[in-house]
C-alpha cells in the first residue's frame, strides 16, 4: 500500500496562482488548463465588458467584473502527473481568502506585469508563501506589449522580495519586436508569432544563442542585443539550484504573453520538474507531517456556500494532508472532538463536481457542509496531527446590515449564517451598536458589495448596509472579560466571544494604556 501511495503523491503537484489584478493571472490558468487538455476552448480575454467568464470564475459578480473574487480548485492530468491548480482571487479585498488558500498549496506560481514588475498586492501574497516556506516560480506576463527593462525587473525582483530570480528562458525583444525565447537549458528558441488567438512555432534546435542558424531567422540587431544578453546572464547570475529553490531563496523565472498561448508550453513542462510534491505540511512544532507513513488527514481551507443553484448546498474543501482518502471513511472531527462520516465527497473542476471514490496527499476534496465543518477544522483517521493553524486576520472595516422587508428575516438570518462561514466576513451582535441589526467586519470595501449581492441573488433578500466608524477590532482573553469596563464598543462575534471595536490605532493604544491587565488579541483562537 505504502509504493502505491507514494507513487500517486509523487505525481502530484498542488499549486496556486498569486498576481496583482490584471497582471493576468486568470488568463494564464485558463490557458495552462487548455494546453493540459482540461479545456477545449479558452475564453477570450478582451476589455471588461465583453470578457467571457473564465473557467474558474462562477459567481455572477465575478463574471460581470471581470475578476476572481472566491478560491477555485481545478483538477487536470498532463503526463502522467495530477495537478491541482487552486485559483485565487487577485483583487486585495478578498487577501484573506487568497493567504487560507495558499495554506492549502506545495508551490506558488508567481505573474508579474513585464510593464510594471512587483505590484502592491504581489508583495503582500509572497509574504504569505515566504512565512510558509511554499516555493515561487515566476511567470513574466505579457511580452508581446512594452516591458521594464529586463535586467532591471530582476533586479527588483530580487531587491523588493529578497529572493534571487534565475531566468530559465531569455526573451528575444519585447514588446513589438518580442521574437519569441531562447530555452537556457535545452539550448533551444522558441519563436513567437502574433495571430489570432496565438501561434506557437515548432522549436529551433539551436548549438547554443551564438548558432548560425539563427542569424536568418532574427534581425541581426536585435540577435546581437540578445546574444550580449545572454552572455551577461551566463557570467553573471548564478546557476539554478533545486534545493536553494525549494528552500526559497530562488525563483526560476519564465516569460511569455498567456494571452497569445505563447510560452504556456513551455512554462507547464518545467514546472512539472521544478514544483515539489506533496511532501511539506508544516506542524505545530516544526516539523512536517509524513504523508506516506501516516494514515488520512486533512484539513478544510474553505467553506463555500451555494456553489450549485440547484442544490443550494454547502461545500468544505479539504486539502489531503496524509495517508489516502476513501469515500465513506469515518475520520475524527479535532474540534467537535466526535467521528464524522465523510460519505459525500466531490473533485472539483471550477463549479462542476464528480463524485469522488478516492483521494491522495495533494488532493482536493469537497464535502457536503451541512454546519459540521468550519475553516481550520483537522480531519484524520486517528489521532488529528497538529497541523500549523490558518492566519488569522481581523477585519478593518465595519457596517451593521438590514433586511429591507421583514417577510425576508428568515432567509436574512440564513444567508448571514451561511455566508459567514465561508470566512471572508465576520459577523458580530452588540444591543449597543446597530439596534440590534448584525454587524459586519471586512478586511475591504467590496466584500461588503459582494455580500450584499448575494443575499439578493442566492436568498433574494434586499439589504441597507451602514457603514460604522470602526477600523481595528481585538478580542478580549477569556480570562479578562469580568474586567473589560462597560463601554459602547463591545461586540460579540457569532461563538460569543468578546471583542472590542476601536476607531483606529490611537483609540486602542489608549485603551491599552488605561487598561493594562485587559489583554486583547487579533486571533479569536487564542481568547
Amino acid at each position: 500500500m505504502n509504493e502505491k501511495l507514494k507513487s500517486e503523491i509523487e505525481r502530484r503537484r498542488t499549486f496556486a496562482i498569486i498576481a496583482h489584478p490584471d497582471a493576468g493571472k486568470t488568463t494564464l490558468t485558463e490557458k495552462l488548463l487548455l494546453y493540459g487538455g482540461a479545456i477545449q476552448l479558452a475564453g477570450a480575454v478582451k476589455a471588461r465588458k465583453e470578457r467571457r467568464s473564465a473557467t474558474s470564475d462562477w459567481m455572477a459578480m465575478e463574471k460581470e467584473r471581470g475578476i476572481s473574487i472566491t478560491s477555485a480548485a481545478l483538477q487536470f492530468e498532463y503526463k502522467n502527473y495530477v495537478l491541482n491548480l487552486l485559483d485565487t482571487p487577485g483583487h486585495e479585498d478578498f487577501s484573506e481568502d487568497t493567504y487560507r488558500t495558499l495554506i492549502a498549496a506545495d508551490s506558488a506560481v508567481m505573474v508579474l506585469d513585464a510593464a510594471k514588475g512587483v505590484e502592491p498586492q504581489t508583495r503582500k501574497l509572497f509574504k504569505v508563501c515566504k512565512d510558509r516556506g511554499i516555493p515561487i516560480i515566476t511567470f513574466i506576463n505579457k511580452m508581446d506589449r512594452p516591458a521594464k527593462n529586463l535586467f532591471g525587473l530582476l533586479d527588483e525582483i530580487e531587491e523588493v522580495l529578497k529572493i534571487t530570480a534565475i531566468p530559465q528562458v531569455w526573451p528575444i525583444g519585447s514588446g513589438f519586436d518580442f521574437k519569441g525565447v531562447y530555452d537556457r537549458k535545452e539550448k533551444q528558441v522558441h519563436l513567437f508569432e502574433k495571430t489570432p488567438g496565438g501561434a506557437h512555432i515548432a522549436p529551433v534546435n539551436v548549438s547554443g544563442i551564438n548558432d548560425p542558424t539563427l542569424d536568418a531567422k532574427i534581425e541581426p540587431d536585435l540577435l546581437k542585443q540578445v546574444r550580449e544578453e545572454v552572455d551577461l546572464l551566463e557570467h553573471g547570475i548564478e546557476q539554478f539550484d533545486k534545493e536553494k529553490f525549494l528552500n526559497g531563496k530562488i525563483t526560476p523565472v519564465f516569460f511569455g504573453s498567456a494571452v497569445n498561448n505563447f510560452g504556456i508550453q513551455l512554462f507547464l513542462d518545467n514546472f512539472l520538474e521544478l514544483a515539489p510534491a506533496p511532501y511539506h505540511i508544516p506542524l505545530e512544532d516544526g516539523n512536517f507531517l509524513d504523508p506516506v507513513n501516516s494514515s488520512f488527514s486533512g484539513f478544510v481551507f474553505k467553506v463555500q456556500a451555494n456553489m450549485n443553484k440547484v442544490h443550494r448546498d454547502r461545500i468544505a474543501f479539504i486539502r489531503v494532508c496524509s495517508g489516502k482518502f476513501e469515500r465513506g471513511l469515518t475520520v475524527n472531527h479535532n474540534r467537535l472532538e466526535k467521528s464524522v462520516k465523510l460519505s459525500s465527497s466531490f473533485a472539483f473542476f471550477g463549479q462542476d463536481r464528480n463524485t469522488i471514490d478516492e483521494a491522495y496527499p495533494g488532493d482536493i476534496i469537497g464535502l457536503i457542509n451541512p454546519g459540521t465543518f468550519r475553516i481550520g477544522d483537522i480531519l484524520a483517521e486517528s489521532v488529528p496531527p497538529a497541523i500549523r493553524p490558518l492566519p488569522v486576520f481581523p477585519p478593518e472595516l465595519f457596517a451593521t446590515i438590514s433586511c429591507t422587508d421583514t417577510l425576508s428575516l428568515k432567509s436574512f438570518k440564513k444567508g448571514i449564517e451561511q455566508l459567514a462561514e465561508e470566512g471572508i466576513l465576520r459577523i458580530y451582535s452588540s444591543k449597543q451598536i446597530g439596534s440590534g441589526n448584525p454587524i459586519v467586519g471586512a478586511m475591504g470595501q467590496l466584500q461588503f458589495e459582494v455580500f450584499q449581492r448575494r443575499l439578493l441573488d442566492e436568498y433574494n433578500v434586499k439589504t441597507n448596509l451602514q457603514m460604522l466608524p470602526y477600523t481595528v477590532c481585538r478580542w478580549v482573553k477569556a480570562n479578562c472579560v469580568n474586567d473589560v469596563p462597560s463601554l459602547a464598543n463591545q461586540v460579540f462575534d457569532k461563538d460569543g466571544r468578546l471583542a472590542l471595536l476601536f476607531e483606529g490605532e490611537w483609540e486602542f493604544q489608549y485603551f491599552q494604556k488605561n487598561n493594562p491587565k485587559i489583554e486583547l488579541v487579533e486571533n479569536p483562537e487564542y481568547v
